[in-house]
């Protein structure tokens, strides 16, 4: 299996069965539908941010087919403004590289330093896919499985409502 072998040792030691589906590198939402379209679940775009102190990261996750309105999730973190992390700190904190960034990575994040917000609307999902930490492959976790490797990770997370 591609991605981290660790992620896979912690996903078994959890009890969270996956259903783990290899393609070609998908780096971008647009390239990655191909490769979705036989795969049930739920797809999500996962994007990475800093506030522009450098000293707050978060992992933003909504479903792939929307949008989201980053300047409104600045006023709601009241951080003032965020941006995109650089490749440096994607590989830092999530041990990931561009195209590749899923909340898997957070096994990397040893001392927890990268919250998460979730877009409600996730909630539901019964099945919910992200790469492995690595864009050659799509794992599908069902959604309680998924809340449960989050807890286990120890790095806090929320609900929120970030899209129609």
């Amino acid at each position: 299996m591609n991605g981290d072998p660790h992620l896979y040792a912690l996903l078994q030691e959890l009890d969270i069965p996956i259903d783990y589906n290899e393609h070609p590198p998908a780096a971008t939402i647009e390239e990655a539908r191909k490769y979705w379209k036989d795969i049930d679940a739920t797809h999500c775009k996962n994007l990475f941010f800093r506030n522009h102190k450098g000293n707050h990261h978060y992992l933003v996750i909504i479903e792939h087919s929307h949008d989201l309105d980053i300047h409104d999730l600045e006023k709601r973190l009241k951080q003032g403004k965020i941006s995109f992390a650089s490749d440096q700190r994607m590989m830092k904190y999530l041990g990931v590289t561009p195209g590749s960034v899923t909340p898997f990575g957070l096994i990397n994040d040893k001392e927890n330093q990268v919250h998460l917000f979730l877009d409600e609307n996730l909630l539901k999902a019964t099945k919910i896919s992200f790469h492995p930490c690595i864009n050659t492959a799509s794992v599908v976790i069902s959604f309680p499985g998924f809340l449960k490797f989050l807890k286990s990770t120890g790095n806090t997370f929320e609900f929120l409502k970030l899209y129609e």
